[in-house]
């Protein structure tokens, strides 16, 4: 039991639910099944597989009056919902939430219980229509580029990875995936083939500058011929070189942390800002909305609406417009 439990959270401190382990092994078995079997992404599987536990800790308080699976009500789950209120934002407790009537649907299915006490409880409601992810301005995003020592090969590789990220728009996770033939030449242009959300892939035609940094950092890594082996890999210890793994999210978002000191302080900028900052810039030099969701792979024109930040910005000469 155990190491399923490794395998779904990559922690050796991962804990089966006592409300799950009292109600019986099949019970504990489709409870981890869930997460394995059912969902691919593995930082959703995490985050679900939190949120669960999250839910069954609370259930074991005493004061819940909950002594075994069976007695688990929709008012139970609606009061969690409501503590959750206190200490999340809606999006995340609405994560919980889904989470949660997820597991459930699926111990029902496979007969572990009888109904879903979560299939009627509502989240609260949310919707969104700016993005809150920090957006660079270009000439800041440029200052972050240039400012990178690249005398170093740690220094190319870095400045490498955030150009990938600003000039496809892609996600850090799409981004650490890359292999060497992920970035290859076809029909007369250099092309990135990015791993995104749900196994899909995603190809994007390298910018200029893009395929400059790429090059240079390629070339001083050593590393044209490797390719089957990670484009983006992580460093040994503080000695410069490279190892033969990729490096990890958190690799990247410590990066950003030293490459951008002064940003970080004003805004909590990370990964993701990049991926912002160059979908606006693109919208603010004339390119059309529809485009830019292309670029990013986004299923819905929606999503890339949030990173539309191009009425951010209030003018002087619009501000003196009131005339008192």
């Amino acid at each position: 039991m155990t190491k399923a439990l490794v395998v779904i959270t990559s922690s050796s401190a991962a804990v089966l639910p006592a409300l799950i382990a009292d109600a019986g092994d099949q019970t504990a078995k489709h409870f981890l099944e869930f997460f394995a079997a059912t969902i691919r992404n593995k930082n959703t599987r995490e985050a679900y597989y939190r949120a669960c536990c999250r839910f069954f800790a609370w259930c074991e308080d005493p004061r819940t009056g909950i002594a075994s699976l069976a007695d688990i009500e929709p008012i139970h789950v609606a009061a969690h919902v409501e503590a959750l209120m206190k200490d999340y934002e809606k999006p995340t407790v609405k994560q919980h939430l889904a989470a949660i009537r997820m597991c459930f649907d699926y111990l029902v299915t496979k007969g572990a219980i009888a109904t879903n006490p979560a299939h009627a409880v509502r989240g609260p409601k949310h919707s969104v229509k700016r993005g809150k992810t920090p957006v660079l301005s270009s000439g800041d995003a440029r200052d972050v580029l240039d400012s990178i020592d690249t005398s170093t090969l740690i220094g190319l590789r870095d400045r490498a990875l955030i150009a990938v990220m600003t000039y496809t728009f892609a996600r850090v996770s799409a981004v650490i995936k890359m292999k060497g033939e992920d970035y290859f030449h076809s029909d007369d242009q250099w092309r990135l083939r990015l791993h995104e959300k749900g196994g899909k892939l995603h190809e994007v035609p390298a910018h200029l500058k893009l395929k400059q940094y790429l090059d240079e950092y390629i070339a001083a890594a050593g590393i044209a011929r490797d390719k089957k082996s990670p484009l983006f890999r992580s460093a040994r210890g503080k000695t410069g070189e490279l190892t033969s793994k990729a490096m990890a999210r958190q690799d990247v978002f410590r990066m950003i942390g030293r490459r951008a000191p002064e940003l970080r302080k004003r805004s909590k900028i990370g990964c993701h800002t990049f991926r912002a900052t160059g979908l606006t810039a693109f919208l603010n030099n004339g390119g059309r909305l529809e485009d830019a969701q292309a670029i990013a792979a986004h299923e819905s024109l929606r999503t890339t609406q949030l990173y539309d930040r191009r009425d951010d910005e209030i003018t002087l000469a619009q501000v003196s417009k009131i005339k008192i």
